[in-house]
């Protein structure tokens, strides 16, 4: 049993991250995946047993790791984002969330002939959306940031208050007699609100308090806040059942609006563990479906997919966004997306278990029921929202611009040579005079600290997705790289240094993993690049042919020319750095800084670009 449970436990993080990584790679929601892993894991081999590997620690462990889950997805909500559309996500979690659990109610009444009691409960279970299928899809999908703040908004705040609704419709079925069950509802629905937020609120502005005055050392900080989290949840639900969701979500979204309180690092850490949490949950659930319970389902099942897809979630949009400023374009994405994910699942497979102890025999089927409405919603909306959100014109374009730290001379010639080729350019500067002339130029601009929590919050980064450090701060360099490496992916970060690299200072230099790429090659800085613009060099672009291949532009310029990106014949953008190996061929585009006199650069021959 013991080798069992060590094989086991290892084998759902083995499965798990591998799930993860092919996501990645398809480009598809992991969930889909994942899923499929824990059918296959489970009722197909046999060789996943949640039951007995967890036994009855299994729901403990759902609970608490959906309390992580929810944590870290109310962390990033900030009141600022959703500015002007309050009033539509307030509507979505509260008349639009009754809405579609009637709806959906009323269809598993009809189709599937559930008691009306249990009709009411799945119908509670599915009305949440939720951060851990919400989210990697608005990643794919890349709708506008009006539409993603409100489905991420919406996601992570309907997941509590969609638990608090099955939990008052669960504590209505269990109670005995209509006027006991209604008044026992009533105060169970208020006990709930009052411990939720009442312990919520105290418990994040009590770590916000001790995040701000630094009375933790900051490497405890995550450990120190995961377990107030633990202890919170845990508190909640022993002062009142299944309070606790409600709880470390209200805690979650007041640390991340108190002033001076930094949870980046805390945010990074949590993410991580969802992730990992996330993951081995869904594998965890679905090895615990059983083939017999989806043939009892029947073709009614599908039915309810349809009615939620088609009728549910539009009607809730319809009546949501009335008297709103969207587009028609928006609010018809908006009634598309809206997988159903964990805390439907792991709430589920709670109430089943406790209704079947009481007699319930049609319980068991709540859980295969729910699994398919997950399964369904996601593998219909994730492999046709991108295409719908392209045909509405609501995605964001292809990440084919650039951010540029510094808006120097060189910066800006560079930047007029990406606008020229069809590539968003967006400068950054604290030097007003730079940012001045730049705007002058035409160009899109940013005044400010690229790495200032005004950045964060109003630096539109809409089609970008590399970032060029190019400012004559080599420190503001360094710390652009580190900043947008979590936003573009390390190998879409670029830095030039300021002065040429010298063996002998390597100990006073930042290491390259901090920096990203070393733009235009190992022999080329800042100092040389302004020294030569000063001198009269500028930027140009030369198209490569059959005729006039790379080594011939090479042969012309010499020296006198350094290159500097280059457009191919798919109309991607390379950027010329260091460790490049592609060479150019003919269709390209390559911008190059070119100079009258040929320019003193031993090996400027060995500057690839990628």
């Amino acid at each position: 049993m013991s080798e069992y449970s060590l094989i086991a436990l290892a084998g759902i993080g083995l499965l798990s991250i591998a799930c993860q990584w092919f996501a990645w790679m398809v480009k598809l929601p992991a969930i889909l995946f994942l899923l499929l892993t824990g059918v296959v894991a489970g009722p197909v081999t046999g060789w996943l047993d949640p039951d007995l590997l967890f036994g009855d620690l299994l729901f403990p462990f759902v609970s608490l790791s959906v309390a992580v889950i929810l944590f870290e997805g109310s962390l990033t909500l900030k009141f600022d984002q959703i500015r002007g559309l309050t009033k539509v996500v307030r509507n979505m979690v509260t008349v639009g969330m009754l809405t579609t659990w009637l709806v959906i109610a009323t269809a598993c009444y009809f189709f599937l002939e559930f008691p009306l009691e249990l009709a009411l409960l799945f119908g509670a279970v599915t009305v949440v959306t939720g951060p851990t299928v919400i989210i990697p899809m608005l990643r794919t999908v890349r709708p506008n940031a009006r539409i993603a703040n409100i489905l991420r908004w919406e996601g992570i705040v309907i997941d509590p208050i969609g638990a608090l609704l099955a939990v008052l419709v669960f504590e209505f079925i269990v109670s005995s007699g209509i006027n006991q069950a209604i008044s026992h509802t009533l105060l169970t629905f208020g006990q709930v609100v009052i411990i939720g937020v009442a312990l919520g609120v105290s418990a994040g502005h009590a770590l916000g308090l001790i995040l701000r005055h630094h009375i933790l050392p900051e490497y405890l900080h995550n450990m120190a806040t995961l377990t107030l989290v633990f202890g919170v949840f845990a508190l909640s639900n022993v002062l009142q059942g299944e309070s606790g969701l409600l709880t470390v979500t209200v805690m979650g979204v007041w640390l991340a609006n108190m002033r001076d309180v930094r949870v980046d690092d805390i945010l990074g850490f949590k993410e991580s563990l969802s992730l990992l949490l996330i993951s081995g949950l869904f594998i965890i659930l679905a090895a615990r479906i059983e083939f017999n319970q989806i043939e009892t389902l029947g073709w009614g099942a599908l039915g309810i997919l349809l009615v939620i897809q088609f009728v549910a979630r539009p009607l809730k949009i319809f009546l949501c966004t009335w008297g709103s400023n969207l587009r028609w374009q928006e609010r018809a994405l908006l009634s598309w997306i809206a997988p159903r994910g964990i805390v439907a699942a792991a709430v589920s497979a709670l109430f089943a278990m406790q209704l079947q102890q009481q007699g319930y025999e049609q319980a068991s089927l709540l859980v295969p029921l729910t699994f398919l409405v997950i399964i369904g919603t996601v593998v219909l909306q994730s492999s046709t929202s991108r295409f719908v959100a392209k045909r509405l014109g609501v995605a964001e374009p292809e990440p084919m611009g650039v951010l540029i730290i510094g808006a120097n001379l060189f910066a800006r010639k560079l930047a007029k040579a990406l606008e020229k080729h069809g590539f968003r350019a967006l400068l950054t500067d604290s030097s007003w005079d730079n940012i001045s002339a730049a705007r002058m130029d035409g160009l899109n601009i940013y005044y400010g600290n690229p790495i200032s929590e005004h950045a964060d919050r109003h630096l539109d980064l809409v089609g970008i997705g590399k970032m060029l450090g190019m400012s004559p701060q080599d420190d503001l360099n360094t710390l652009a790289s580190l900043r947008y490496k979590r936003e573009f992916g390390i190998n879409a970060i670029y830095s030039l240094p300021t002065k040429k690299k010298k063996s002998t200072a390597e100990k006073h230099t930042v290491a390259d993993q901090h920096r990203g790429y070393t733009l235009f090659g190992d022999e080329i800085s800042y100092s040389k690049l302004a020294s030569l613009v000063s001198q009269g060099a500028d930027v140009h672009s030369t198209l490569l042919t059959n005729e006039f291949c790379f080594d011939d532009y090479r042969k012309k310029y010499g020296k006198s020319a350094i290159p500097l990106l280059a457009v191919d014949n798919k109309d991607r953008l390379r950027i010329f750095h260091s460790e490049g190996q592609t060479k150019p061929e003919a269709g390209w585009n390559i911008i190059s800084l070119i100079n009258k006199e040929p320019i003193d650069n031993k090996n400027l021959s060995e500057s690839r670009q990628q």
